[in-house]
């Protein structure tokens, strides 16, 4: 994919894509969705009815779930995958259990100064991480969680930037 068309399929407004979704979701398979997109992957969990009192009555409910809705699954997510040039994941959740059914897991090369290898490394060492790759995602996990209002307030900043550069005229 060359770097124009590409370039297009990471500006896509992410609302844009929640709206395609809802209209292709039965409306009988989740009570609520949940749809969660980057320029690689969008992520689409349900809500489904309570399975029962106990775990394991919710458990099956999800499973029962995957299997009976596995094909209509695949067709929204192929067609969607041509529509947004994005992966699509699966998951559900029933009372405490969740569930995600695919994900993918991308790769994030950085360079790291000495200091904040060690600080990786201590991880490992504490058994916190099984390696520097999982004590990276754990302390991005880790800020997500503690920063959430302020990566909300500039994401929706960002929205504004991309509303302005498309209006920006063409050259």
């Amino acid at each position: 994919m060359g770097t124009k068309s590409r370039r297009r399929a990471d500006h896509i407004d992410p609302a844009d894509i929640e709206e395609w979704f809802t209209a292709q979701i039965p409306g009988e398979w989740f009570s609520t969705v949940t749809i969660t997109s980057d320029r690689d992957e969008v992520l689409v969990v349900g809500t489904l009815a309570d399975g029962g009192a106990d775990e394991a009555a919710r458990v099956g409910r999800v499973k029962q779930f995957r299997e009976d809705t596995r094909q209509q699954r695949i067709a929204v997510a192929s067609e969607a995958e041509e529509r947004f040039q994005r992966k699509v994941s699966w998951g559900a959740r029933c009372g405490d259990v969740g569930v995600l059914f695919t994900h993918l897991s991308i790769p994030a090369m950085t360079r790291l100064r000495i200091q904040e290898r060690r600080v990786l490394d201590t991880l490992v060492e504490g058994g916190v991480a099984r390696s520097r790759s999982d004590a990276l995602a754990w302390c991005v996990r880790l800020v997500g969680r503690n920063v959430d209002d302020w990566l909300g307030e500039l994401r929706e900043a960002l929205g504004t930037v991309e509303a302005v550069r498309r209006r920006a005229p063409d050259t």
